[in-house]
């Protein structure tokens, strides 16, 4: 752990941050600091499960690989906070690029207390309602924001766009959605000239699912952010609320690692005749997550006209289709890369260079 130096205020006009997180998405994250777009922003502190960094002069986003090395191991949020607060910037802002429970367990904390928090983690907003309520009230006893855009869709603009939908009055009827990168690359391969067990195989091979595909396949992570987009657009729905439907055959779900990946064929049978009973309807099967006026909200493998945007993906897109009472004839389509570490970490820039302009 290191100490907090005696600080130089900068400009009152620059914000100040601390990044959690030296993983894939903080890593680049660091990238994008150090280029001229970031300029506005001083990085005083980085932390990772083990050792951080702290500096309210500024901390050198190049160097913080080297310097996390280097310094002896620790973690104490109190000197990031310090740091942040010495560093005489007039907004303070904490990055979460982790996928800590325990760190999401700890935004409310830091709203109350004023700093403002951007998030990529899921944690604290897409599970229980309890918790969500807390984040907002926070906010408000604090006067601090929650930047949450990288989330869902990795910064595809749609909280944005449910929240500015919303603002002017208008209201969500149906969100459709494949909010998974790895799910979305299956089934738009999976056109019955291979196994889903031999594309599930190189899905993996090429990074695409998680080391352990159950945790995509099981439709959790989709669900999370199903629950931020209906809270978004004024749904008060919890955990319980949210029909998941896992593609993982039970017998396959509380068994290692290993032995799952050896036994992935009997996956087949089930998912090749879903496959052929939409197809003789001309329709395919899409994992999708779906939202309706009401708040009834579902994830699980659909079977999609021709017609329906999802149909139509290609790769490991994301997409969201909003129909909504002014988008009623046609729904508002939002599609691009909803996963990666460049994009997520954009989304997280993004939403600490809104807090850097907005006014005191």
């Amino acid at each position: 752990m290191s100490a907090v130096p005696r600080a130089v205020a900068p400009s009152p006009a620059e914000a100040a941050l601390v990044l959690l997180g030296t993983g894939v998405v903080g890593n680049a994250l660091l990238t994008l600091l150090a280029t001229p777009a970031a300029s506005r922003l001083n990085l005083v502190g980085v932390a990772n499960s083990k050792r951080q960094v702290v500096n309210p002069r500024g901390v050198v986003p190049s160097r913080v690989a080297a310097q996390l090395q280097e310094v002896v191991p620790g973690r104490d949020d109190a000197s990031l906070l310090a740091a942040l607060d010495a560093s005489g910037a007039a907004r303070r802002i904490v990055i979460d690029a982790t996928a800590s429970a325990d760190e999401a367990a700890r935004h409310a904390d830091w709203l109350a207390a004023g700093y403002h928090v951007v998030s990529a983690n899921k944690a604290a907003t897409g599970e229980s309602l309890a918790a969500w309520q807390a984040l907002q009230q926070a906010g408000r006893r604090g006067g601090a924001s929650y930047g949450d855009a990288a989330t869902v869709g990795a910064g595809l603009p749609v909280l944005s766009t449910l929240r500015r939908l919303r603002e002017c009055g208008d209201r969500l009827l149906a969100l459709d959605g494949v909010f998974s990168g790895s799910l979305s690359w299956l089934f738009n391969q999976f056109d019955g000239s291979r196994p889903f067990s031999a594309l599930l195989r190189e899905a993996r091979a090429s990074g695409f699912t998680e080391p352990d595909p159950r945790i995509d396949l099981g439709g959790a992570d989709v669900a999370r952010k199903l629950l931020i987009l209906a809270r978004t657009a004024g749904h008060a729905l919890d955990v319980a609320d949210v029909e998941v439907e896992s593609l993982v055959p039970p017998a396959l779900r509380g068994i290692g690692l290993d032995e799952f990946l050896a036994r992935l064929e009997e996956f087949d049978e089930t998912l090749e005749q879903r496959r052929r009973s939409a197809a003789a309807d001309g329709k395919r099967l899409r994992f999708l997550a779906r939202l309706d006026e009401r708040g009834h909200a579902r994830v699980g493998l659909t079977e999609v006209e021709p017609a329906h945007p999802a149909a139509r993906l290609a790769g490991t897109d994301n997409l969201f289709a909003l129909t909504t009472h002014r988008y009623r004839a046609q729904p508002l389509v939002i599609q691009g890369a909803g996963a990666g570490p460049e994009v997520t970490a954009q989304a997280l820039l993004g939403d600490a260079l809104i807090q850097a302009a907005a006014r005191v």
